[in-house]
């Protein structure tokens, strides 16, 4: 039995003060819910007419549904009042009070009959001695399910661990019926809505636990009704002194004689009247949680600050339309101006966000959607009826018999994923919380046209998770906006990002990504990795634990180029880059001076037919560089001598090369194999230490014809896991020559 449901017997505890009221829409007074409870003491109505009881849920029904089949609510009612008959809820009313009240919220909702039927009978299974089988006997297995999936699992069976597994239960049936968590949000809201009755200390802890996970799925579903008025009772139990603060400001507004929204709603109608468009234009008051985060930002409100205007219009055409005419007949702010109807947001959500000033300075949001806009605006996924009827072609099953869901947003499907490695309830209930917690969703494209939904501060780690499962743990890289990018790189809303997988089946995340993972799917999908596959020795550029790096031994002539060179013409480079460069060329390089010693610059690596020239350096030394290198910039500007240098008949050349990539196993083979295939000999190589799933390799190779340059490295290019290949072209010092 639930907390809510008592023993009539039982005197019941004594309530407390009630939580503050908070102001709602006009839409329908406030059931009398002692009323409704007498009235459901009376017993079942005949069989010919609907009970008294339910006339408030049929009327809201019927105003969305006018043609819906009455009898499953019927039916569902007298089983609900007849196995609740005798139990009372703490705050003294006959429990069918409850089911009553929770079926009407989702009645006002626009909730089908499917889910008003389950509604009714949500807490029969877990408070009385009706049976799942029952219910899948008396009504249909879509009734049964729902049921199933909001009746909670017994702390007789699972201790501490009840509500966790009780919320993993839910998500998991919501994954297949998003209408399971509907039923959910409107049973917490009808408890928050009489938790007074309970004491302080277990107000604050379902408080709580609805502030951190039912509130945070509300927004994820779209259902901003249940949300907002959630979070302002919310808001009243854990924050009461800035509740009442909060209440005393909008009082205060409301007392005030001028009121800035309705003349500038006034301003609107006429501004649209005259364009020919018919539209409504309401004031849409905020809610208190809104109003006290609009003083924080802002500091002292003015009266436009307490509200919105809502315009209403029928055609997404007609959107654009309002919004031309207003941004043309009044002050816009630009920065204010959002579209979510060309994109909208992750929860369905779909409208124009636009601000306008007044000549006093104040400034008026505007909200502009058409009447189904703003239908699922309130109701998310409750606005979609039963998204599981008479499934449309491009929805019948797939080829693998799964049914094809629009309603299972991303961030669920993602949820679902990492919830079953969650290795123990804790785990899941805390990363469900910080799950949740990241209240923002952004869109990226994939190359094909497909999005991802991830969460606000996600990396391409996340990104690689999200698309591949598992098999991101072969990501070797990333492109976003068509640019190379580390998998820290943080992604942003709109962004194009293009994964980089390797081909080696061996493939293993880095400990490093956990730093990098901002989602739960990807935290857990490298834990659970890591966890089975103990650290081993480190290597280096992605060879076998235990292989030695691969590390030619170099000519002996292949010393570091231009030895004798003056400091401005060495190569400034620290480390491995600075490797050999360039031998003696005299049969390669023509000077126009006899006897010469000549040597290539390590510092821009020529080869033929590159255009050069050469400098004279210490001990007779003619150093021979590119046109472009920075060092001969840097030498003519000290008033350095040229000397005529030109290629001679040989084309054989020496150079080194910088290739960029990312660890993998097995690159440094498989790239130093393409380089045999191109005819190149490697004359020596250096790996620099791995650094953000980057690595830098610097060989500096003899090839028999220096027009085999080219060809060579786009070999180098195409090995899995290579990103850019270069000539050495490192910067000089800067002091003197």
């Amino acid at each position: 039995m639930s907390a809510e449901a008592t023993n009539p017997a039982t005197p019941g505890p004594v309530a407390g003060p009630a939580t503050p009221a908070v102001p709602r829409r006009k839409a329908r007074a406030r059931l009398d819910l002692r009323r409704l409870g007498r009235a459901a003491l009376l017993g079942p109505a005949s069989r010919d007419r609907l009970p008294d009881a339910i006339g408030h849920v049929v009327d809201a029904h019927r105003a969305h549904h006018p043609d819906a089949d009455l009898e499953p609510l019927r039916r569902a009612y007298v089983l609900a009042e007849s196995s609740h008959r005798g139990q009372m809820r703490k705050s003294g009313e006959p429990y069918i009070t409850h089911p009553l009240a929770v079926t009407l919220i989702l009645a006002e909702l626009g909730a089908e009959t499917t889910t008003l039927t389950a509604s009714l009978l949500h807490d029969t299974v877990e408070d009385t001695e009706v049976t799942l089988d029952q219910v899948g006997e008396q009504f249909d297995a879509e009734v049964r399910f729902l049921v199933d999936g909001v009746t909670k699992l017994e702390k007789v069976d699972y201790g501490a661990a009840a509500e966790p597994e009780t919320f993993r239960k839910m998500l998991v049936a919501t994954g297949n019926d998003v209408r399971v968590m509907s039923i959910k949000l409107a049973d917490r809201l009808h408890n928050m809505r009489t938790l007074g009755v309970m004491r302080p200390e277990k107000q604050a802890r379902i408080a709580k636990v609805t502030r951190d996970v039912l509130i945070p799925l509300a927004e994820r579903l779209g259902v901003q009704a249940l949300k907002t008025e959630l979070e302002d009772l919310v808001f009243a139990i854990l924050h009461p002194e800035e509740y009442e603060h909060t209440r005393e400001l909008i009082v205060d507004n409301a007392s005030r004689a001028d009121d800035p929204l309705a003349e500038m709603a006034d301003a609107m109608r006429t501004v649209l009247r005259e364009a020919d468009i018919q539209a409504e234009v309401l004031i849409r008051p905020r809610h208190f949680v809104s109003v006290h985060r609009v003083a924080r930002k802002r500091g002292r409100l003015r009266g436009a600050d307490f509200g919105r205007l809502l315009v209403l219009v029928t055609e997404d055409a007609d959107c654009y339309a309002v919004l031309g005419e207003l941004h043309t007949c009044m002050t816009p702010v630009v920065s204010e101006f959002k579209d979510f109807i060309a994109v909208p947001k992750f929860n369905l959500y779909q409208s124009l966000h636009t601000a306008v000033a007044r000549e006093d300075g104040q400034v008026t949001e505007v909200l502009i959607r058409t009447h189904q806009m703003h239908k699922v605006a309130e109701a998310g996924v409750v606005a979609l009826g039963n998204p599981y009827a008479a499934p449309a072609e491009e929805q019948a099953a797939t080829s693998d018999g799964e049914r094809v869901d629009p309603t299972r947003p991303g961030w669920l499907s993602r949820l679902l994923d990492w919830q079953e490695g969650a290795p123990d309830p804790d785990t899941f209930w805390s990363t469900l919380r910080e799950d949740l917690a990241q209240d923002r969703e952004i869109t990226v494209f994939r190359p094909d046209g497909g999005t991802l939904g991830l969460p606000e501060g996600a990396t391409c780690v996340d990104a690689a998770y999200a698309q591949y499962g598992e098999d991101a743990h072969a990501c070797i890289g990333a492109r976003v906006n068509g640019r190379l990018a580390t998998l820290s790189t943080v992604l942003r809303d709109g962004d194009t990002v293009q994964l980089l997988m390797g081909q080696d089946p061996a493939s293993e995340p880095s400990r490093e990504w956990l730093e990098h993972a901002h989602t739960a799917a990807a935290r857990i999908a490298i834990q659970r990795w890591l966890a089975t596959h103990p650290p081993q020795v480190d290597t280096v550029g992605g060879e076998e634990p235990g292989e030695e790096p691969f590390r030619p031994e170099p000519d002996a002539s292949a010393s570091r180029a231009d030895a004798s060179e003056e400091p401005a013409a060495r190569p400034a480079a620290e480390g491995p880059l600075t490797g050999s460069a360039g031998r003696s060329a005299a049969g390669n390089v023509l000077v126009d001076r006899p006897g010469a010693s000549v040597r290539l610059a390590g510092c821009c690596t020529p080869v033929p037919p590159d255009e050069v020239t050469g400098f004279t350096v210490r001990g007779g030394v003619v150093t021979v560089h590119r046109v472009g290198c920075a060092a001969v910039a840097r030498m003519k500007g000290v008033g350095r001598p040229e000397v005529d240098v030109r290629w001679g008949d040989t084309t054989e050349c020496r150079v080194t090369l910088v290739a960029e990539s990312f660890v993998r196993p097995h690159l440094l083979a498989d790239l130093t194999e393409a380089m045999a295939q191109e005819g190149a000999e490697i004359v020596s190589a250096t790996v620099e230490p791995p650094t953000q799933q980057r690595v830098r390799h610097t060989y500096t190779v003899q090839l028999p014809d220096a027009a085999q340059l080219p060809g060579l490295m786009r070999a180098m290019r195409n090995v899995a896991g290579v990103y850019d290949v270069s000539r050495a072209q490192t910067q000089t010092q800067t002091h003197g020559v």
